[in-house]
């Protein structure tokens, strides 16, 4: 029997871990801009909401409760401007990074199909296509893709790694080509409410998609913009048709989100002086941190949007690792998002503010 995992590439935060050890033996204790996990507390209103919900004895749908349901439709039309959406346009998923690397599997993608991604992207792309045994392609320009075998195309903005945010133009036109020739869309927007230099739009638009959700299925996450990484919840919101399939099959897969955290996102998507707060916290953190690496020598491209800088002091991103880390600073290497990102580092500006102040005084010794 074939180990499954011999399919994919080293787990890539295993290779951080030498540089972590160093980092964290500095004198005033480690500032981790790595990984990207929010510090800050879950919303009042969001804990007192899986607090309520708590006495749930029972087996949740993995369609969600229909306030579930009602929380997705009505978001996304007073958010993404998605106009008419049905329950059977949204489906909650356990965390976003689970339906990336088991959605080629589950559309039934195999040997001799293609799953294409952004040439600097987020690893998990990459890992989906290769769990299924689908072949991983990169683009640069998603219209330049080959067409032929091509199953599935991944759209990323916000970018991560990069915070890149794809105009208006570039995502009708790409929506245009994938329609043109079969090709499904999935759009990942986990970090849209995070624009900062750009307003980032959402594919389900009606100025993007024409007020069609054929062949198009957008990506949302609740870790980031509601601190609720440790949660798992996220939805899609699209193609009714394919949601409806997957739907079929999370459903013999036991796919549920827990009952507490439908409540609790219920809540979430409720509420927006939570949302503004927190932006406003990653707003301060971000200008400390992109004056302070931009003063030690650091350039920062894109970075529009997100909850990362994307740096480069034009040397290999393991001497840049490395250099930091001796000062207590650990980033994550720009290879870790493909090759064309060996000579960058990507930048969180999750952590407290307190450990933002630390890294602002170690960059300026």
């Amino acid at each position: 029997m074939g180990a499954v995992s011999s399919r994919l590439p080293v787990f890539p935060w295993d290779r951080l871990e030498p540089y972590k050890t160093t980092a964290a033996a500095h004198s005033d204790g480690i500032v981790d801009l790595s990984v990207g996990t929010p510090v800050d507390p879950v919303p009042a209103v969001i804990r007192q909401a899986l607090t309520d919900a708590a006495d749930s004895p029972g087996y949740p749908t993995v369609w969600g409760t229909a306030a579930l349901r009602d929380a997705l439709t009505g978001w996304a039309a007073e958010r993404l401007g998605a106009r008419g959406l049905e329950h059977t346009n949204v489906l909650p998923v356990v965390g976003s990074k689970e339906l990336v690397a088991w959605l080629p599997t589950q559309l039934g993608l195999g040997p001799g199909d293609k799953v294409a991604y952004p040439r600097l992207a987020y690893p998990t792309y990459e890992v989906g296509a290769r769990l299924a045994g689908a072949e991983p392609v990169v683009y640069d320009e998603p219209t330049d893709l080959d067409p032929a075998g091509l199953k599935l195309l991944w759209l990323n903005s916000p970018s991560n790694p990069t915070g890149r945010v794809l105009t208006a133009e570039e995502l009708r036109r790409t929506v245009a080509w994938a329609r043109e020739h079969g090709v499904l869309v999935f759009s990942d927007e986990c970090y849209l409410e995070l624009g900062w230099e750009a307003d980032p739009v959402s594919v389900l638009h009606p100025d993007i998609c024409g007020g069609s959700y054929d062949g198009i299925v957008a990506v949302h996450s609740l870790s980031k913009r509601s601190n609720l990484a440790g949660y798992r919840a996220a939805f899609l919101a699209g193609d009714a048709a394919v949601l409806g399939e997957l739907l079929q099959i999370r459903k013999h897969g036991g796919m549920m989100v827990a009952a507490p955290v439908q409540a609790a996102t219920v809540a979430a998507l409720g509420d927006t002086a939570h949302v503004a707060e927190q932006r406003e916290r990653y707003a301060r953190r971000r200008a400390a941190l992109r004056t302070a690496f931009e003063a030690a020598g650091f350039r920062i491209e894109h970075s529009e949007a997100s909850l990362y800088l994307w740096a480069t002091r034009d040397e290999p991103c393991w001497d840049t690792v490395g250099d930091l880390a001796k000062r207590g600073i650990l980033v994550a290497p720009g290879e870790f998002y493909g090759a064309a990102g060996e000579r960058f580092v990507r930048i969180a500006f999750t952590a407290t503010d307190e450990r933002v102040d630390a890294a602002v005084r170690r960059l300026a010794d």
